[in-house]
Order: structure tokens, then C-alpha cells, then sequence
């Protein structure tokens, strides 16, 4: 059974849309991550703020060969239903998203077979309950030339969209077009940061209108709720550019000529609050969130180790950090074309980079028997309120004063609310009526 039908997902997500294209600072937090807690995490904050929580998955770690988490549509499905249930939020409050689904995993292989994987993958998507679908299919294949046109991709947005449709049934998606985003590894050195042009987004929205008609698919074009757009930010290995709202008021003020369509900004994490207040009020009604999330959740773990090391002998300790550690060298897969420099710097980079490349780790076998080894060892000790304060000064304040317990997960889950509470504060509550 998908989390929401289509009367709800789609008319509660683009009702919404609707007033904040009228004024109203209404907006949905778009987390993206496949980890247990900080999705649990996105549904306590949803909860507290009377909000939809929109989880997203990537085509990169969610597809039907498992991708990076060895998690397919349906998996990550009943991920996000059981972090939501353990926090208590209906199930009519939270949205599944599929975000950047295209031949993106497949990009190797000559464009034919990547584009029929990536059909058969947005049919699982749909198939698992996902309401909200990005099509983004800006990426060259193997026998692609070095740029592709934006009518190609577009036409190829609309192959999968025929997909998504063909598998909905009665059960209907919305979508999000275009990718706006910034290169791979984010934003590196002499990488200028410059807002989408409002030609360039009205191009992408006319030019996906016609290759969708050319498919047949009018009423499913009539379902792309948003397009994602550059408002002007970014974040690095060492350094974020923060939103300046003069440069994206083309933008908000070219939004009346794009059909209805909000916008989705990508890679906003580690802004100032303000920030997002600012994106809201601009048409920016879809705000993602990654690194940020399990950046914070690092912090959290590391913290919680070095408590470890105060109280616990070493013998029984958890070995969390050279775990990743080993798990990083042994695969380096995943940040080694990110990061650059000497050993020193390298170091430092895997495991406190802003783009947190060491995400990707959390579920190698021998990392999570670490974790594990962490949770049973402290949860099962008092902790020393002054050593507490050393490393984790807020908590140790909340715990003294009975508002957070002292367990691993509540504290990496109270630290990755904290990264994300700015989010969730910049939209009003949202009015759920159509959702119940």
C-alpha cells in the first residue's frame, strides 16, 4: 500500500505549493539520506512542526540492485515507515521522494541499456509508494556526446516518466524536473557560483512540455509540480557559499511565468537560518538537505567516543573511528576523486569534510558492528555528567534537566534535529486537512 495516495500526496504537496506562490511561507524540508536515525530525525521535526516529512532517496544509493546501501525502493519504503512509526508521525504525514532517477548509476554503459535500467528502476519507485519523482536525466552515457542537448534530456525525462506512469495504476506521482545542482564532490576550488537564469528555467520547463506532449503524457506533465533551479549556493570540502537573496530575484520574480511550478534547490545544507526563511519567500518551496544531516551525526558518534574513552577500558571499547577509517581505505571509491592533498590533509578531509563523503560508510558490515559495540557499551553505563559537558556540552545540559535521555541514538538524533530544525522553522505548519 503506498504511504499516501495520489488525492493526497499530490493535492496536500501542490496545495501547498500553491499558496506559497501566492505569499504564503509554506514549504517542504526535503531530506535526503537512507540512515535509520537521521530519518528518524526528519520525522520527529515534521511531527513537532505539524509539517509533511519528505524523505528522498537517490538513484545512487536506492536501486533495484541496491546501490550503494544495498537497499532497494522497497526497502528504503519500509526504512522510512518504520523510522516514522518509531516517532510517531502518521502515516499520512510522510512523502517518499526519488531523487535525481535517471541513468546516472548506469552512465558507463552506452545510453540504450542505461535508460532501460533507469525505466525498470523508476517502476520500482513508483511501484514502493514514492509520490514525488525527480526526472533527471542530464547525465552523458557512453556513447553520449560530451554535452547533451536539453532536448534529449528532456525527451529522456519523458521515457521515464511513461515508465513511472505505466507502473502507477491508480496511484499517481507528482514530479520535479531539471538539475540545476552543482558538479559532483560539490563546489571546488574556482567553481563560481551563479543562480539559474530565468530563461534558462523557463527553457527547461517549455522544453520538458513539449517532449512530454510528443509522448502522449499532457496529464502527467500537468503533475510536474517543481524545477530544480540554482538559487546561488553551494558548499565545498572547507568552504560554503551562503544564499544572497538579490541574486536569485530574477528567479522569484520569473516564477508566475513557469505554470504553477515552484522551485526545488538542491545542496543547501550548512546555511544561516536566515537563509531559508529568504529561499521560502522566494518560490524556493522544496529545500533538500544531505551532508548536513550526517555530518551531524558524525559529530554526534565522535563525540560519544571520546566519552567512551573516558569511562569505558580500552579493551571494551567500541574502535568506531578506525573502523570507518579502514572501511574508507579499503574502498576509497567514494571520496578519492573528491579529496586532495598530502596524508595529513587527506585524513581530515575523510572524515570531517563539509561534504561528508564518510556518509557512504555508515553501512559497511564491520562499521555497523561498531556502532553497535558503542551503543550496547555506553547505554548500559551511567554517564558522568562533567565528562558528558567535555564533549557534548548542550546534551549534557538537556540531560540534567530530564529533557534528553543519555542513549547514543537519542543523542545523535537530538544533534542531527539541531542541524535540521532551521528547515523545518523557515515554513508555517502546514494545514493537513487533505492529508487525513
Amino acid at each position: 500500500m503506498p504511504v499516501l495516495p495520489e488525492k493526497d500526496a499530490h493535492a496536500a504537496a501542490r496545495a501547498l505549493f500553491r499558496r506559497n506562490l501566492a505569499g504564503e511561507p509554506l514549504a517542504l524540508t526535503s531530506v535526503c539520506s537512507a540512515h535509520p536515525l537521521v530519518l528518524r530525525a526528519a520525522a520527529r521535526l515534521a511531527r513537532a512542526h505539524g509539517q509533511l516529512a519528505l524523505v528522498e532517496a537517490t538513484c545512487n544509493q536506492v536501486n533495484q540492485e541496491g546501490g550503494y546501501t544495498g537497499m532497494q525502493p522497497r526497502d528504503f519504503a519500509a526504512l522510512a515507515r518504520e523510522a516514522a512509526a518509531a516517532e510517531g508521525l502518521p502515516e499520512a504525514q510522510l512523502l517518499l521522494g526519488g531523487d535525481h532517477l535517471g541513468p546516472q548509476p548506469w552512465r558507463k554503459l552506452p545510453a540504450s541499456e542505461a535508460m532501460a535500467r533507469a525505466e525498470a528502476m523508476v517502476a520500482q519507485y513508483v511501484q514502493a509508494g514514492f509520490a514525488k519523482i525527480h526526472l533527471d536525466c542530464s547525465m552523458r552515457c557512453a556513447d553520449d556526446p560530451e554535452v547533451l542537448t536539453e532536448r534529449v534530456i528532456a525527451q529522456r525525462a519523458a521515457r521515464l516518466c511513461a515508465a513511472a506512469e505505466a507502473a502507477a495504476g491508480d496511484v499517481r506521482p507528482f514530479f520535479v524536473i531539471g538539475t540545476e545542482v552543482p558538479a559532483p564532490g560539490g563546489m571546488g576550488e574556482g567553481h563560481e557560483i551563479r543562480p539559474t537564469s530565468p530563461d534558462a528555467a523557463r527553457a527547461t520547463w517549455a522544453t520538458h512540455g513539449d517532449a512530454f506532449a510528443e509522448s502522449g503524457l499532457d496529464a502527467a506533465f500537468a503533475r510536474v509540480a517543481g524545477i530544480v533551479v540554482q538559487p546561488g549556493l553551494d558548499f565545498g570540502n572547507a568552504k560554503i557559499e551562503h544564499f544572497a537573496p538579490a541574486g536569485a530575484e530574477g528567479l522569484t520574480a520569473a516564477a508566475a511565468s513557469l505554470g504553477g511550478l515552484i522551485y526545488e534547490a538542491h545542496s543547501t545544507d550548512y546555511q544561516r537560518p536566515e537563509a531559508y526563511k529568504a529561499l521560502v519567500a522566494g518560490h524556493f518551496a522544496i529545500l533538500k538537505v544531505g551532508p548536513a544531516a550526517t555530518f551531524a551525526l558524525r559529530e554526534a558518534i565522535y563525540a560519544l567516543e571520546a566519552i567512551e574513552a573516558e569511562i569505558v577500558p580500552e579493551a571494551g571499547r567500541s574502535g568506531l573511528r578506525a573502523a570507518l577509517e579502514a572501511a574508507m581505505l579499503a574502498d576509497p571509491r567514494h571520496w578519492e576523486s573528491h579529496y586532495h592533498g598530502d596524508e595529513v590533509t587527506l585524513r581530515w578531509l575523510r572524515h570531517f569534510s563539509w561534504s561528508d563523503r564518510l556518509r557512504y560508510y555508515w553501512a559497511v558490515p564491520e562499521v555497523e558492528l561498531a556502532v553497535a559495540r558503542l551503543r550496547a557499551t555506553l547505554d548500559a553505563r551511567d554517564w558522568p555528567l562533567p565528562v558528558v559537558s567535555q564533549y557534548l556540552p548542550d546534551e549534557a545540559d538537556a540531560i540534567s534537566r530530564g529533557r534528553l535521555a543519555a542513549s547514543v541514538d537519542e543523542i545523535s538524533i537530538a544533534r542531527i534535529c539541531r542541524a535540521l530544525t532551521p528547515y523545518y522553522d523557515a515554513s508555517a505548519r502546514h494545514d493537513l486537512k487533505e492529508t487525513k
